[in-house]
């Protein structure tokens, strides 16, 4: 990581998001800063466009009466809508509370009733039904804003409504939103994005606009990505991390190609050809596992992509380290890339240049079988409580099942128990409302992760598990279940989901959900299309595919973490059932619990 001086660096940089955003647009004005899907093709957007949306936003806001720090709830997908809204929210003072469109009833009372969102922002019907359906927050919220559709009341206004009133609030007071966004600070609260944990009601993390500004300008002085270059973001803006994609976007200058529907992401690739992509470790092992399903084992394809794979593995070391590579590797990699590589890097759009991941672990066999094909991915680590990113790797100096070093101006300190400690001005303002809660993980101003790591002598961090997670097995050994889980997502194609138990039991065993793409890929490779997701789960043909791979996953594993028994369930985890966070994190203490019966059955009577 090259130096950077993070004090002059801060020194110049904007007190606010909105300044930021402001500074963006006189230094790029006419260039693109957005692109949105719009009928068959994709509308293009410039800073001086986005400016005169913002701000016109931003006054509506204000002739509706928000005032400073005033929360406004989002309950949307990823889209330009969403953007242009979060910035108008900073650029006049007030704050923005996120909702993952996905969020069950329970936990979205909590969090617009927690935050004290006196506005709401609605995406459509259903995200406005959420709120209506509820007598509490119907009567607290005082603004409702729906983006798709027709208001049902006078209590709602439709998107074009709120630009209409900006419009005339500008004519009436052309300076209102300046005068708003010059009285916001670094120490004002920008964001407050709830955290689902894996047990209990969701936790606001309070989030400044100094804790954006420094995650934006520290990452432009890493010189991580250049300006001109467009990415492609899916991502969820309920989460940190589309967030964080959003403060390098003003620092930086690039584009965004912006869709935030997850099944149109290979055919966005293929129509915007983005230089880059960030992405959880979900979405890479799926691309990984519709290319190892994609023709059987037996086909021709299959042999071509299996013998391709194997000639990148043995290239990979070459690739790693620049070397050039002998003419016995040499010529089989280059008609391994024209048969196979090739056509994977086309299927991105042909343009990548790199993948980030993060908000998981990522398998480092999953990384190192993209970067075989000629894709790198490299892989951050941060939490909603660090403004998202406190390490990542470098493209130009990746170090493989490593998160990287340290950003600059962050401090990572790992304690006597291997717990993960973190120091800087990305650390969050507090928990929401929660000053006890905040003492426990805040401590001198190091927060305490509850994630377990270690450093090199490089200062680079691996991130091993969750410290709540860990099992001991009856025969005293710990066992770092997401290292198990992990395995599993890198070795076998068909697995969607695991979740590894066995804390004081005498082995590890595991319970698996299959992914239903791959699965339906699986019926008609096997002519079996006539039966149900439930039914083909339940296959003696698909067990006895899962266990070979799953004699692949064990041998990746130390004896005492290997996998002895499992069960597939015939259904995925879901949010509806309190089994996943919105972001589809397993709830594991949950997931225990829901499905203990199963779980026993796995187990010796006798233990």
């Amino acid at each position: 990581m090259e130096d950077v001086d993070v004090a002059a660096v801060m020194a110049q940089a904007p007190s606010s998001v909105g300044a930021l955003f402001n500074r963006r647009v006189e230094r790029s004005r006419h260039d693109e800063a957005f692109r949105a899907p719009r009928g068959d093709g994709w509308a293009s957007l410039t800073w001086a466009e986005a400016k005169e949306q913002v701000d016109t936003l931003a006054a509506g806001l204000l002739a509706l009466g928000l005032e400073f720090e005033g929360r406004v709830a989002i309950a949307s997908s990823t889209r330009l809508e969403w953007i242009l809204l979060d910035l108008a929210i900073n650029s006049a003072g007030g704050a923005t509370t996120t909702i993952y469109p996905n969020t069950g009833p329970g936990d979205f009372a909590h969090i617009v009733s927690h935050s004290g969102s006196r506005f709401f922002v609605a995406e459509n019907d259903t995200q406005l039904a959420k709120l209506t359906d509820n007598d509490a927050l119907w009567t607290q919220v005082e603004r409702v804003i729906l983006i798709d559709g027709d208001a049902p009341d006078d209590r709602v206004i439709t998107w074009q409504q709120l630009l209409d009133a900006g419009r005339s609030r500008l004519a009436e007071d052309p300076g209102c939103v300046q005068r708003a966004t010059d009285a916001t600070g670094p120490d004002t609260l920008a964001t407050l994005i709830y955290t689902s944990g894996t047990t209990g009601l969701p936790k606001g993390v309070e989030l400044t606009h100094g804790s954006w500004v420094y995650e934006g300008e520290v990452v432009n002085a890493m010189h991580l990505i250049d300006a001109g270059k467009l990415q492609y973001l899916w991502l969820p803006l309920s989460h940190v991390f589309g967030k964080l994609l959003i403060a390098a976007q003003l620092s930086i200058g690039f584009a965004s190609a912006v869709d935030g529907r997850p099944d149109q992401i290979v055919n966005g690739l293929g129509t915007t050809h983005p230089h880059f992509m960030c992405g959880v470790p979900r979405v890479f092992e799926r691309v990984r596992n519709a290319v190892m399903t994609a023709a059987p084992r037996s086909t021709l394809k299959g042999r071509i992509s299996r013998w391709s794979f194997s000639v990148g593995a043995a290239a990979r070391p070459y690739l790693i380290e620049g070397r050039p590579m002998p003419w016995q590797i040499g010529a089989p990699y280059r008609v391994a890339d024209r048969l196979v590589f090739s056509k994977l890097r086309a299927k991105l759009g042909g343009n990548i240049e790199f993948l980030i991941s993060g908000s998981a672990k990522l398998s480092s066999q999953v990384q190192q079988w993209f970067f075989s094909a000629g894709i790198l991915i490299v892989e951050g680590y941060g939490m909603t409580e660090t403004s998202a990113v406190a390490c990542v790797n470098h493209p130009k100096t990746p170090r493989f099942g490593t998160v990287g070093p340290a950003i600059p101006g962050t401090t990572i300190r790992i304690a006597e128990d291997g717990e993960v400690l973190i120091k800087g001005p990305g650390i969050m303002r507090g928990y929401h409302k929660e000053p006890e809660l905040t003492a426990e993980v805040l401590v001198d101003g190091w927060l305490h992760t509850g994630d377990i790591g270690f450093l090199d002598s490089d200062g680079y961090l691996t991130i091993t598990d969750r410290k709540k997670d860990l099992m001991k097995t009856s025969g005293g050994k710990y066992v770092a279940p997401q290292k198990v889980e992990n395995a599993i997502a890198a070795n076998i194609p068909y697995v969607s989901q695991s979740v590894a138990v066995g804390d004081g039991r005498k082995y590890v065993s595991a319970l698996l959900t299959l992914d239903p793409v791959n699965l339906e890929r699986w019926a008609k490779n096997h002519k079996r299309e006539g039966l149900t997701y439930a039914e083909l789960t339940q296959l003696p043909e698909i067990r006895a595919s899962i266990d070979r791979f799953m004699a692949r996953a064990n041998s990746r594993l130390e004896p005492w973490e290997t996998v002895k028994r499992y069960a597939i369930l015939d259904h995925e985890f879901s949010v509806d059932e309190g089994t996943t966070t919105p972001s589809m994190k397993v709830r594991r203490s949950i997931i225990t619990q829901q499905y203990g019966d199963i779980v026993e059955s796995l187990y010796d009577a006798e233990e």
